[in-house]
């Protein structure tokens, strides 16, 4: 059996010894400070290279008591939107030189809690949420009094900030774009497919869906909807069970695309041609969304934009640049027409 030889790191006190310089001087070099002579410099350098060694970033966190990294706190690692946000993010980060720890909830808040303890104020120096990260607000606020810097990203209520600074995008305006796209058309039977209760994340994606129908004078009935969990499998079963009793919708508005893709699965199963016979039209725009056939018709939300400001946002609060009501709103979120939507066949023939 081959046994694995592990070499035990490099010290900067083996560093020190080899440029013939002492430990402060490699320390300064090492950080750009104090006064160090171009030859000086390079020999500690050169040394630092023939030795192969890496700063100790905890032992220097603590020394210091600034730590390298960042916490970024996620709700569910398996929704594909989150590792395109927390790419974005760590991207952002190395920026400013950090680094991402990432705490997946799993929807569990006592999880959240855990990782908060352990990690803020320690570990990292500030933290960014993503949504609310399964938390309750409360424990944010309490975090925040606390003295350690949290924003919120991805905050779907421009008009109700949490009393946290955070990122905002018009997520009410993304659904109206969304309806009203089914509506130019030619859609009037249109249900709603929401990956939240009534007054949950999603809320302001249904009061948009909500307006729309109202402006339009399109009948809404409670029957056309369905409230459901953000998630593939849960899309799947609520389409199932909507169109199992309203046969005659033509087109279906779902506030998430991953609950959307669920949809056009169940839609499939149940015979419709999407979108021959069912249009469906969605929020965020996932990669899955560009993969699907048909692919997904999608209201783009800036992923991106929201990952980087939030980084940013956080970066500005740690250095007093910030305060506890700032909030910063991205750009619109775009209409991406795709397969899933059509004039309804009554129109299209």
């Amino acid at each position: 059996m081959n046994s694995k030889h592990f070499t035990p790191a490099v010290t900067i006190r083996e560093v020190a010894e080899d440029a013939g310089v002492s430990v402060m001087t490699v320390s300064n070099v090492l950080r750009g400070r104090g006064r160090v002579g171009e030859e000086t410099r390079r020999r500690v350098l050169e040394a630092v290279a023939r030795q192969g060694y890496r700063p100790n970033l905890t032992a220097r966190a603590l020394v210091e008591r600034k730590a390298p990294t960042l916490a970024l706190m996620l709700s569910c690692i398996t929704n594909p939107f989150y590792p395109e946000f927390t790419l974005a993010a760590n991207l952002s980060a190395l920026k400013y030189e950090r680094h991402l720890l990432v705490c997946n909830t799993d929807h569990e808040p006592d999880r959240g809690t855990s990782f908060l303890q352990q990690v803020a104020g320690s570990l990292s120096d500030g933290v960014l949420v993503a949504n609310y990260g399964g938390l309750p607000i409360e424990e944010l606020r309490a975090l925040q009094q606390r003295g350690i810097p949290v924003v919120i990203s991805v905050w779907e209520l421009p008009d109700e900030p949490p009393g946290i600074p955070c990122v905002t995008f018009d997520s009410k305006g993304a659904a109206k774009l969304a309806v009203r796209h089914l509506v130019e058309l030619g859609h009037r039977r249109i249900g709603a497919i929401i990956g939240s209760r009534k007054n949950g994340i999603h809320s302001a994606r249904y009061a948009g869906y909500q307006e729309v129908m109202r402006e339009t004078k399109i009948r809404r009935l409670a029957s056309d909807e369905r409230f459901t969990e953000d998630s593939f499998d849960d899309g799947y079963r609520a389409a199932t069970d909507l169109l199992s009793s309203r046969p005659d919708l033509t087109a279906i508005f779902v506030s998430n695309d991953l609950p959307a893709l669920g949809v056009l699965n169940a839609a499939s199963d149940l015979g419709y041609s999407v979108p021959h016979d069912l249009s469906v039209v969605s929020i965020t725009d996932i990669v899955p969304a560009r993969q699907s056939r048909p692919g997904l018709t999608t209201v783009a939300i800036p992923t991106a934009e929201l990952a980087e400001k939030g980084i940013g946002l956080l970066i500005d609060l740690m250095n007093g640049r910030a305060t506890e009501t700032t909030v910063i709103h991205t750009s619109a979120p775009k209409l991406v027409i795709r397969g899933s939507t059509a004039a309804p066949a009554s129109i299209s023939n």
